[in-house]
């Protein structure tokens, strides 16, 4: 919790609690914020801090408040947990019962019995954690707004960083208020939180608050206060006393202060704030001073018990003692113990120890806090500090495991890199250890892995692989190296090497079926399908002997993966990833990835009721689990919005697509966050182009690329620019394999964008071939089969070919209509338009008038407003009622008899009006236009300018435009008239393009 010192009236900070207060006000209303207040020591961050404490609390605020600790950066979540432990003591209140629903979060709280027991460990544990605090912050905030305060962000372990940047980019429309204090004269050039505060700088919604010396007059207010208030220990003071102290203090009111009281006591004032803090403990009595410097080596805090016992005195000295020092405002009292009342007082007193009193000290309390059952981390410290080493190497290990456990990934390498550090200095170190050198470097290097540092976790491998003589740690080692490198996308050959290397050696156990298993996945990632699969069948079949459930599961992954693109049928890859999601594997990252494998499975070939209802279990289990942020639990997340926006349920998409975060930092959450835009896009909300925005630095990664660059291509066609839409399908292009199928979608998009340009020729060519290509072949030659959607967006793009060519007669259209029938609502609309449209051009008015009304009814339900608002300009040009106007208001009132044609089109009359002819012979000079160049020539012959053109055609002015450049630089002219006069010549006569009508 906050320290408290004596209340005191808030002087010349005025703008900088506004600012705070404003984040607090939108963090009421709905809008998550960040507050980073940063200062020089001593210049009041904790007094601005506890002010808005105090201001939350009255607003209704749950506050949560977490204090880092010097020694943090060895204890792992430390401002998180002495949060909880705070918010835990109230059980009436609704943090408690949120914590005690989570077990990731029971586990940080002294005394909790059931966290130990959780396998889960490293980076799965921590994806665990994050997810359970965002899951908790969110629950309470539901009941009240929450602010929750990091105290000393300079001292905060690497964790603590990681979850305050994961807490700050994932909140958004949460009650919550996150604000953290640092010291910047402690930020050095390579301090670990300067880049952390530079990121988080970036986000909207992060605001910094620099807290800047006292103006003089401020000052003076201040210490009339102090001296008013009798906080100060001194008489009133004098006008040249209150001017030197002014002058001394430079703006910083702890400092101030300090004089203040110093000058009660001394006449001369000392030269630096060490001095003066420690003039200070100077005055008090020799028990009194011992005291404060055993608390000094406890740290900030210390408990009363354990002060008791480390400075020997018997309860009646150290109680008057402890009242003199507190009565010197050296210490604050709390309900256990004793806090200094800064941190600096602290660091003073502990620098100003003798190596020798410092080195017993740090004994003392090892000793102490190893009966008490103390933190082990924490006892690490004090033996460090003690020059215990044996003593170091124990607490180091527990201290490790403990972090991995938790999900501190970063403290537990830092854990065990210090024991590989002092193992050669103890004797029998293996017996203190519990276990082998080369088990450490295990630890350490998983360790390394889950914290996202592939290269340094590499390389620890490497080495222990080569300095290891014992064949099962050797093949133990390479299977971790090559899982270690598939995870961090390295040499993929290396990978397969020390994979089957693993294999040669291992014996027959559990460690050759996950030696098998990791093989297998190596091979399928180069695409060497039939060794794969006789690698996985091996795997499964000793993981079954041996009991290995976590590489039989993965076995029949990987197995389901290869079955899938070799397999002509998907009814074994169903078989196979269902028998892999039977029983729990112990290994809750397996258990998700076949589970989303399996709901990708169905999805991909239409069965989208099935594939629903996998992922909804699927996202259950890694919400039960706290595995939500998870990569798997990501996966199934973004499945599971995609189903829903496939099968039409696009409110239900929207509300899963509200947890995808907009301001990304991460792949991970720019990958998921990219999946967004497909319902924003298709709806045209202002939001897409923000979450554009922040996905852009992320273009290079292949997903992210696909994903985005995809639907920023659509919204730019909704707009009216094909050009930019067209780049875009070009760079995401240009990132795919040619055998990947999401290469036929972004094909079919950039067609699309061709035929509103009007062009023809090697482009529209080169994209078509494209996409046959990749739906015809894998990465080993021809593939197997397609999927429905697959093909579905194969026709699309024959179509689009055929559009941009004047060649699209209904058939093509009704080919791709009925392709996305297998479920996709919206993809079978937007074919429909196209369908309506060439059965315009076609002259099938009542037809083309039951696909328009089809497709028009879909995209009302679908708020797709981009989508309607095209299918309104066509109706309305088309003479056809809008069949939503009753429900909307938004068009003209039907009318009982046939609809009036627009200008040009043909009667309705019975529906079935042919099509005008548009030629009697094959002209000369216009055989290099394309049919829709002609259609276009014969309108400009006609007389009409390019609005009227495009009205004609249901393009836009901007593509007529085009066509019209075209035109002429075919044939050699320079102006309309003498276009038009080529196409009388040629026999192209104005009349014939009145029937046309696309």
């Amino acid at each position: 919790m906050v320290a408290r010192t004596p209340r005191k009236v808030l002087i010349g900070r005025s703008a900088e609690l506004d600012q705070l207060a404003g984040v607090l006000g939108a963090a009421a209303a709905g809008l998550a914020g960040v507050a980073l207040v940063g200062g020089d020591a001593g210049i009041g961050k904790t007094r601005i801090v506890t002010e808005l404490c105090d201001l939350a609390q009255r607003r209704g605020f749950v506050t949560l408040v977490g204090q880092c600790a010097e020694l943090g950066d060895a204890l792992p979540y430390l401002p998180l947990a002495d949060a909880l432990r705070g918010a835990a003591a109230d059980p009436g209140g609704p943090v408690a019962p949120a914590v005690a629903a989570r077990p990731a979060l029971r586990r940080l709280l002294p005394g909790d019995e059931a966290g130990p027991t959780e396998s889960t460990t490293g980076g799965l544990a921590q994806q665990r954690l994050f997810g359970s605090v965002l899951d908790m912050l969110s629950e309470v905030a539901g009941r009240q707004p929450v602010l929750f305060v990091f105290e000393d962000l300079h001292w905060a372990d690497r964790s603590t960083r990681d979850l305050l940047v994961f807490l700050t980019r994932m909140l958004q429309r949460e009650r919550v208020c996150l604000v953290g204090t640092y010291r910047t004269d402690d930020l050095h050039r390579r301090h670990p939180l300067r880049p952390v505060l530079a990121e988080l700088r970036r986000l909207p919604l992060v605001t910094s608050v620099e807290l800047p010396p006292l103006g003089d007059d401020e000052m003076a207010e201040y210490l009339a206060v102090l001296d008013r208030d009798g906080e100060a220990a001194a008489g009133p003071m004098a006008g040249h006393g209150l001017r030197t102290v002014i002058e001394r203090a430079g703006g910083n009111p702890f400092f101030a202060e300090e004089l203040l009281a110093a000058g009660a006591e001394r006449a001369r004032l000392p030269g630096t704030l060490a001095d003066l803090l420690l003039a200070r403990v100077e005055t008090l009595s020799d028990t009194a001073r011992q005291v404060l410097r055993v608390a000094a080596v406890a740290g900030r805090r210390v408990g009363h018990d354990l002060l008791r016992d480390a400075t020997g005195l018997g309860d009646l000295p150290l109680e008057d003692a402890l009242r003199e020092i507190v009565s010197r405002r050296l210490l604050t009292a709390g309900s256990d113990g004793y806090a200094f009342r800064h941190a600096l007082l602290q660091e003073a007193v502990y620098d100003d120890l003798l190596p020798g009193e410092r080195t017993r000290l740090h004994t003392t309390f090892a000793t102490l806090l190893a009966e008490r059952g103390g933190s082990p981390a924490e006892l690490a410290h004090h033996h460090l500090a003690g020059h215990d080493l044996p003593g170091a190497l124990r607490a180091s290990v527990e201290a490790g495991r403990l972090a991995a456990g938790l999900g501190a990934p970063a403290e537990a390498h830092r854990h065990f890199e210090r024991v590989l550090e002092v193992w050669d200095q103890v004797p029998e170190a293996d017996r203190l250890a519990g276990e082998s050198r080369a088990r450490i470097a295990l630890a350490s290097a998983a360790a390394a892995a889950a914290g996202g540092d592939y290269h340094r976790a590499a390389e620890q491998l490497r080495r222990l692989r080569r300095e290891a003589s014992d064949p099962v740690l050797i093949a133990e080692t390479g299977e971790r190296l090559s899982y270690c490198l598939a995870d961090a996308g390295g040499d993929e050959a290396e990978a397969i090497t020390v994979a089957r290397e693993a294999v040669d050696i291992a014996p027959h156990s559990p460690l050759l079926a996950r030696a098998l298993a990791t093989y297998a996945r190596a091979l399928f990632r180069e695409y060497r399908y039939d060794e794969g699969a006789a690698t996985a069948s091996r795997a499964l079949e000793v993981a079954q002997a041996t009991g290995a459930h976590d590489a039989e599961a993965s076995a029949l992954v990987t197995l389901a993966l290869i079955e899938e693109e070799s397999a002509s049928g998907v009814e074994h890859t169903v078989d196979l990833l269902t028998r892999a999601t039977r029983r729990p594997s112990g290994d809750l990252s397996i258990d998700l990835r076949a589970r989303f494998n399996l709901a990708r499975i169905h999805y991909e070939n239409g069965a989208l009721a099935v594939a629903a209802r996998i992922t909804e279990d699927g996202v259950r289990l890694a919400g039960e689990t706290g595995l939500a942020w998870s990569t798997y639990g990501t996966d199934l997340r973004f499945l599971h919005y995609l189903v829903h926006y496939a099968d039409g349920d696009w409110e239900t998409a929207e509300r899963l697509a509200g947890g995808f975060g907009v301001r990304v930092g991460t792949l991970a959450e720019a990958r998921l966050s990219s999946f967004a835009l497909f319902v924003e896009v298709g709806r045209g909300r202002p939001g897409a182009d923000e979450r554009l925005r922040w996905l852009t630095r992320f273009w290079s990664d292949e997903l992210v690329g696909y994903m985005a660059r995809g639907m920023a291509a659509e919204q730019a066609l909704w707009r009216g620019d094909p050009q930019a839409a067209l780049d875009h399908a070009g760079a995401v292009i240009a990132t795919l394999e040619p055998f990947d199928p999401g290469v036929i979608r972004i094909a079919a998009t950039g067609l699309w964008a061709l035929a509103d340009l009007g062009r023809t020729g090697e482009p529209c060519d080169d994209l078509l071939r494209r996409a046959r290509w990749a739906a015809e072949n894998g990465p080993n030659g021809p593939r197997a089969r397609l999927g429905p959607e697959g093909g579905a967006w194969l026709a699309r793009a024959e179509a689009e070919w055929h559009r941009a060519h004047g060649t699209a007669d209904p058939e093509v259209w009704r080919r791709a209509t009925d392709a996305f029938g297998f479920g996709f609502v919206y993809e079978e609309a937007r074919s429909r338009w196209r369908l309506a449209e060439s059965l315009l051009r076609a002259g099938d008015r009542a037809a083309a008038r039951a696909e328009w009304d089809h497709a028009v009814r879909v995209a009302a339900t679908l708020g797709a407003k981009p989508f309607l608002e095209t299918l309104r300009s066509v109706g309305a040009r088309a003479g056809f009622p809008d069949p939503t106007a009753t429900a909307t208001g938004t068009t003209a009132a039907t009318t009982d008899g046939p609809p009036t044609p627009a200008p040009g089109l043909p009667a309705a009359d019975d529906g079935t009006s042919a099509p005008a002819a548009t030629t009697g012979r094959e002209p000369g000079r216009l055989a290099a236009l394309t049919a829709r160049e002609r259609e276009v020539l014969a309108h400009v012959a006609d007389g009409l300018a390019n609005r009227e053109i495009g009205e004609r055609l249901f393009i836009s002015q901007k593509t007529v435009s085009v066509h019209v450049s075209n035109i002429l630089a075919k044939l050699g002219v320079t102006s309309r008239t003498q276009a038009a006069a080529v196409a009388l010549q040629e026999g192209l006569s104005p009349g014939t393009a009145r029937g046309n009508t696309v």
